[in-house]
């Protein structure tokens, strides 16, 4: 397969296909909207995954998991949130395959096998997790309950892509229940935070704490918080979202609980979740147009090491040289790989691993050795250097935190340039045209112009930044009152 890539330049879209492919992160599969997430690709999403897992159980949350399929009847409890996931249902509706009389070797459906209820192949767990915290609550001291699934969830999207929007993928939800109100809005905002402290330190993409308008929060919630970032061509992510909902569940299920008072209350609830949707993100906040580029935290592999040799008499004094290295990095947490593989020369492995986005790629030749040095090529800015063998192990390590950091840097820079205000309706369409990004605009606030503005521009209000400032203008369509800047943008 060619490594050269469709320019960014020239076919984003594209560019971003044939690099999720030939990167080996995913491919497509034999079920329309289904991916395959290859090694390298389920590899960093172990990674993040495991990071992530680790920063809720520090928040005192626990891992649990509830059932794939969810009984009509439940789905249906929440009337709000049924209505919003409707439209994306699998549903199962028989149990059985049976030979086909008419036709020898093919199966059909055994009508005989139909399931007396109808189950949903869950686009979220809500339900299902639920009518179960209904049998564990009875007392104020049952609560809090702070439980983490990490699992599959379907929804039949009808344009699918790669890791950005699939018919099935991965991610983790919460699902909390709370004793009071604030102490659910407390837990939405504090996993908010988690979200955006992952993808901004171990991510390096930047992101905008924000909360969503009536007409864009999740189905059945009160309150929706997001995360939004910025992909190179101008178009928002919604990186996570972080969700109060109420005792509109508590309520649909019934899960009520004693209070210290000895009355009866219902409880209060969060959910919150991040998917495989990230991996997207990621590629499409850094990468170039040689392939991937990696966050040092999270890559899959850190460290590449390719030997340079003629002759099988040149390679035993190199290995032992990479034996030791390698030892070294490891012993610092370093997550190195050494590619003395014959199947390739040096350039084609140069070329697939800047495909990949390794951070730090090392060639060592016998004669580097004479000179007690290697050459050290960065992935970020292309750079390459002649560096000592002396110390080199933590210099590589320092190595990455520098290009961990460049690249935070490099994207936050990226962001804030576009992030533009405008007063006029004009304006706003030309700097959606001409330059992309958000655009912090006036809106009077209504439901009504928020679905006109979407209609005439293809732009949505991404969020209202939790750290947004008053002030007096008026909206961009509409001239009438507002108070606050929201942002807008296309959006993935």
């Amino acid at each position: 397969m060619s490594k050269e890539l469709t320019k960014r330049a020239d076919d984003y879209s594209q560019w971003y296909n044939e690099l999720v492919v030939k990167s080996q992160l995913a491919d497509h599969s034999a079920v329309r909207g289904c991916m395959v997430i290859k090694p390298y690709g389920y590899a960093l999403w172990e990674n993040m995954k495991d990071q992530l897992d680790k920063m809720f159980k520090e928040t005192g949350h626990v891992n649990a998991y509830f059932p794939l399929f969810v009984p009509k009847s439940l789905f249906e409890a929440e009337e709000t949130n049924a209505e919003g996931f409707a439209k994306e249902c699998a549903v199962v509706t028989h149990y059985r395959l049976k030979s086909d009389p008419n036709n020898k070797g093919k199966l059909i459906v055994d009508p005989e096998a139909k399931l007396e209820e109808e189950l949903v192949v869950r686009p979220t767990s809500e339900a299902i997790i639920w009518n179960t915290y209904k049998g564990w609550i009875q007392s104020y001291r049952d609560l809090p309950i702070l439980i983490n699934q990490w699992a599959n969830v379907v929804r039949w999207e009808m344009r699918t892509r790669l890791f950005l929007r699939t018919a099935e993928f991965l991610w983790q939800e919460g699902h909390t229940a709370h004793a009071t109100k604030e102490e659910a809005v407390e837990e939405t905002v504090k996993m908010l935070d988690v979200y955006a402290d992952f993808v901004e330190e171990y991510m390096a993409v930047p992101v905008i704490k924000g909360v969503k308008t009536a007409n864009e929060r999740f189905a059945g919630a009160e309150d929706t918080y997001c995360i939004e970032a910025l992909m190179q061509d101008g178009k928002a992510l919604q990186a996570g979202t972080s969700h109060f909902l109420g005792q509109n569940f508590a309520k649909a299920f019934d899960v009520k609980f004693s209070d210290k008072n000895n009355k009866q209350a219902y409880v209060w609830a969060t959910s919150w979740g991040v998917s495989t949707r990230l991996i997207g993100a990621l590629i499409m906040a850094h990468s170039d147009d040689q392939g991937l580029m990696m966050p040092p935290k999270i890559a899959p592999i850190q460290v590449v090491i390719v030997p340079i040799y003629k002759g099988d008499d040149s390679k035993p004094v190199i290995d032992g040289k990479v034996a030791t290295l390698v030892a070294e990095l490891k012993a610092l947490g370093v997550r190195v790989k050494y590619d003395d593989s014959d199947n390739a020369r040096p350039g084609w492995k140069f070329a697939e691993y800047e495909l990949k986005g390794v951070p730090v790629r090392v060639a060592m030749g016998l004669r580097d050795l004479e000179n007690n040095v290697v050459e050290v090529a960065r992935r970020d800015t292309k750079a390459k250097e002649t560096v000592s063998m002396d110390g080199l192990a933590t210099y590589l390590h320092q190595l990455l935190a520098t290009i961990q950091q460049n690249m935070y840097n490099n994207a936050l820079a990226f962001r804030n340039e576009h992030i533009t205000p405008v007063d006029s309706w004009d304006a706003f369409m030309d700097v959606l045209e001409n330059k992309g990004g958000f655009v912090a605009a006036h809106w009077d606030g209504t439901p009504e112009t928020e679905e006109k503005i979407k209609e005439l521009s293809k732009a949505t209000i991404r969020c209202i930044p939790l750290n947004n400032v008053a002030e007096a203008g008026v909206c961009v369509l509409t001239g009438n009152p507002s108070t606050q800047r929201v942002l807008f943008a296309r959006a993935y």
